[in-house]
This record gives structure tokens, sequence and C-alpha cells, in this order.
């Protein structure tokens, strides 16, 4: 198979995961979304090296994740501010947390518990529902070729629906099923 075809640098997720696709680019973002803005915090609360630090703010400035803005009571020094590419993020990096939250948490629960600021009730997650109103499943998915699609996809795509995954056997080990998905 060629390059181009299992990199295909045209899809959005190839796209999105070069900007925040990296552990300490996504840990970052979190430390903004908890309300950090300078370099010596974000150092701080990351346990992070300064050239990380520094490659990861400057990556984030120069995509229009973040703005540097001087501070005006310390000359030379900056506050980094997140721009609405970034805040428009925020639901993805939820459903990751989300994600992480059910599957991987110790016994206590998550660390950290995002809530409503007027009611202080915790954030709810919306189910993904298919067209019939149920759970959406992987295998009630058919994936067809967008308007931006590549010829590649465009053939993939183009003629039968693509077979999504298999329905999982049991997973095992330390993981556990989320909540929503236990039977009661």
């Amino acid at each position: 198979m060629t390059r181009s075809r299992s990199f295909n640098k045209e899809c959005s997720i190839v796209r999105a995961m070069d900007v925040v696709g990296d552990r300490w680019s996504i840990l970052l973002l979190r430390e903004a979304y908890y309300g950090t803005r300078r370099f010596d915090e974000f150092q701080y609360y990351l346990g992070v090296a300064p050239n990380i630090l520094s490659a990861r703010l400057k990556k984030f400035v120069d995509l229009d994740m973040m703005m540097r803005v001087p501070l005006p009571e310390h000359a030379g020094r900056y506050e980094y501010v997140l721009t609405q590419r970034a805040r428009d993020f925020l639901p993805t990096y939820l459903a990751l947390k989300k994600w992480g939250d059910d599957w991987l948490a110790e016994p206590g629960g998550p660390q950290v518990v995002f809530k409503d600021r007027t009611s202080r009730r915790p954030i709810e997650y919306p189910i993904l529902l298919s067209a019939r109103g149920q759970p959406l499943q992987l295998e009630d998915i058919e994936i067809v070729p967008g308007a931006g699609a590549v010829p590649f996809n465009r053939k993939r795509f183009g003629g039968q629906p693509a077979r999504l995954g298999n329905k999982p056997k049991s997973a095992g080990g330390a993981l556990r099923r989320p909540a929503r998905y236990r039977k009661k």
C-alpha cells in the first residue's frame, strides 16, 4: 500500500492528531481549560521540561489554538489565552475525559469533575443516539464519502457500505464497562 493511501494527509483525524495528538499537547489543553495561563504555572502543574512546554505553546500559538498576550504588570512576560478554535475543542476533550473516567479511573472515581457554574450539578454527557432514537452502536453506522473525499476514499466508500467492527467480546482484564452499559 502506498503512503498516500495509508496516511491520507487530507484526513480530518490525521490533521486533528497533528494538533492535539501527543501527550503534552492534550495535557496543556487540560491545564488551559482548568484556567492556567502562565508559562511557569503550566510547567508547575504539568511537570514538563521547559523546552517541551515552550515548543507546545509555540505550536498552539502558530495553529491559532492560543494567543500570547503581554502581561501589563510584567514587561516581557506573557500569558496564553485560549482562542475560539481551542474552545471549540472542549466537547472533544470532555468526551475523551469521559471515556477515561468510565474505563480507566481508579475505583474511587475520577479525580476531577466538571460542574455547571449555575446549577452546580455535574456536566451531563449526552448519549449519542441512532436515527431510531437508540443508543448508537458501531454497527448502526454507514460510512460514505464526504464532499472533500480524496479519490481513494471515494472509491473505497462509494460502493457498498463499509462493514464496521464486530460486536465486542467481553473485555476481561482490569477494565470495566461504563455504568450506562452494565446490566441492571
